[in-house]
């Protein structure tokens, strides 16, 4: 927090201004104790991806010392990096949350969905997600959305209500003035709640800095072997194979955003901290997911018309 004298020389008392981290933080504590209060059964997506994790963040220190007060949710694909899970995990554990996971692997298993031909699993996760909000009567949904990630997103609101099939429809979403949220729904409806709606990809990793929050080492420059496809470096694992004229090299990589292993790449860098990132993603001029997410390159309107059926 910053403090501003206004009128320097007098005996006025100073003017108190927030910072802009000071300032998102308080919004998003705002936004989260909000939906705390409206609702009676909310939770939280948490993948441990870093949105997740400052989500979560702020959500601990909103209620602090008493322990945070609704679940965590993971839509797992079962392709996600083994890293991240054992950081969910311990994540979990360490604040005592109850963890609720929706298995695509699941779905996959009895027949409820089918392998896509391409391989990858992110677009999968929807009908876990809305099963698994039905199942547990959840009316809240909080996701570490921003509006800079990418067009569809920057259309959201704050509180983004779903139909009674967790559907969105962008012609229909209530004004948000002055700070205000209506978390009016009917029966069988939901709402998505994104505290990070005004946050982007460098104000997460200043605060991060700032708040000195662990993430996953995935996000930080390490040696991987990868082969490049569709100008993407693809890690090669158990579920994204490099194909005939792919050839597969050792650099050092490292991730700006963890979903889905068959379709999420990795950038070239030498950012082995938290300040190095920093920089890093203040020259950059492509957002996270239009740099390393093949599932988002399908068409225009991709996560566009994933959010309408459901997807977060």
């Amino acid at each position: 927090m910053t403090v501003v004298d206004d009128a320097p020389g007098t005996a006025e008392r100073p003017t108190y201004r927030l910072d802009q981290l000071a300032w998102l933080e308080s919004e998003a504590i705002h936004i989260i104790r909000e939906v705390a209060a409206e609702f009676e059964r909310p939770v939280l997506l948490f993948s441990g991806g870093k949105d997740s994790v400052v989500m979560l963040h702020l959500a601990t220190k909103a209620f602090w010392p008493a322990p945070v007060p609704f679940p965590v949710m993971h839509v797992d694909t079962g392709h996600n990096f083994p890293e991240v899970l054992a950081f969910r995990d311990a994540t979990v554990e360490r604040l005592g949350l109850r963890l609720v996971v929706a298995s695509v692997q699941d779905y996959l298993d009895d027949g409820r969905l089918r392998e896509r031909s391409d391989g990858t699993r992110n677009q999968l996760q929807t009908q876990p997600l809305l099963d698994g909000i039905t199942d547990h009567k959840f009316d809240a949904v909080f996701g570490g959305g921003r509006r800079d990630e990418e067009k569809a997103r920057a259309k959201e609101r704050v509180f983004s209500l779903r139909d009674e099939f967790g559907q969105w429809d962008p012609r229909n979403q209530r004004p948000e003035l002055w700070n205000l949220y209506n978390g009016r729904h009917r029966p069988g409806e939901h709402v998505r709640v994104f505290p990070l709606s005004n946050w982007t990809e460098l104000d997460v990793w200043q605060y991060i800095a700032a708040e000195g929050i662990e993430l996953p080492p995935l996000y930080y420059a390490h040696e991987r072997d990868v082969f490049e496809r569709d100008g993407m470096l693809v890690a090669v694992t158990d579920v994204s194979q490099p194909r005939p004229g792919e050839s597969v090299e050792r650099r050092l990589v490292r991730y700006r955003t963890v979903g889905d292993m068959s379709c999420t790449g990795a950038v070239e860098s030498d950012a082995a901290t938290v300040e190095d990132v920093v920089v890093e993603v203040a020259a950059t001029r492509l957002t996270e997911r239009g740099a390393t997410r093949a599932d988002d390159r399908a068409s225009e309107a991709a996560m566009e018309d994933r959010k309408k059926e459901g997807y977060f």
